[in-house]
């Protein structure tokens, strides 16, 4: 592989959010095939298991350098090596929950977070029965700490699993507390700063797209 760019290069590169979603999609991918003892991976290979094209692959990951040769393809541990460092996810985030309801449980106990690099480091609650309760080693904090603990502990990215009608006074705090990345499970979209990610996971969205799907079949 002769890609060229360096760390600060890759983190630099803008890039739209359906690539990003392409380019997790292809780090899946050769994680499975570097399993399975596989060496190399052409971009028909890589497009056939997407579920894209070979042109669209190159493209994706021609805005970082260049990779792969002619007639051998890609190494998937180069390629591997590569695409984390573009996704940030060759070092650990410090990842903050608010909400110890059902889906905060459920994110919680996820074992894919901990394995991309994403360790949840502090969940808060507002239920005073929840507050205080062992979830493996983190001890549920109380909601009024978080401020002061999102920036003791230098929180990276906060995930929201509250009722619509507290996101938006939570990501207020999350903000004002310097936190720069928020996931949002919460059924409504959030009012941040032009500075602060939001990501939004709206299942009801999602399930109404299936029925459209299915309807419009």
């Amino acid at each position: 592989m002769n890609g060229k760019s360096n760390d600060s290069d890759l983190r630099a590169v803008k890039i739209s959010e359906s690539t990003v979603r392409r380019l997790s999609i292809y780090l899946r991918l050769l994680q499975d095939l570097e399993g399975t003892g596989q060496e190399t991976a052409s971009s028909e290979d890589l497009a056939e298991r997407a579920g894209t094209t070979a042109a669209q692959v190159r493209k994706d990951l021609s805005a970082f350098g260049s990779f792969g040769k002619r007639g051998l393809g890609y190494s998937v541990a180069e390629l591997l090596r590569t695409l984390r460092e573009i996704l940030g996810l060759d070092h650990r985030w410090k990842v903050a929950l608010v909400g110890a309801g059902k889906i905060g449980s459920a994110l919680f106990t996820y074992r894919n977070f901990q394995r991309r690099g994403f360790e949840i480091d502090a969940v808060f609650d507002t239920d005073p029965v929840k507050v205080g309760q062992l979830w493996g080693s983190s001890e549920i904090l109380d909601d009024s700490l978080m401020e002061t603990e999102l920036r003791q502990r230098h929180i990276d990215i906060v995930v929201i699993a509250v009722p619509s009608d507290a996101a938006q006074a939570v990501a207020d705090r999350v903000v004002a507390a310097g936190v720069e990345a928020i996931l949002n499970f919460a059924p409504v979209r959030l009012r941040v700063p032009a500075s602060v990610a939001v990501r939004n996971v709206d299942m009801v969205v999602e399930m109404e797209g299936l029925a459209f799907a299915l309807s419009s079949r």
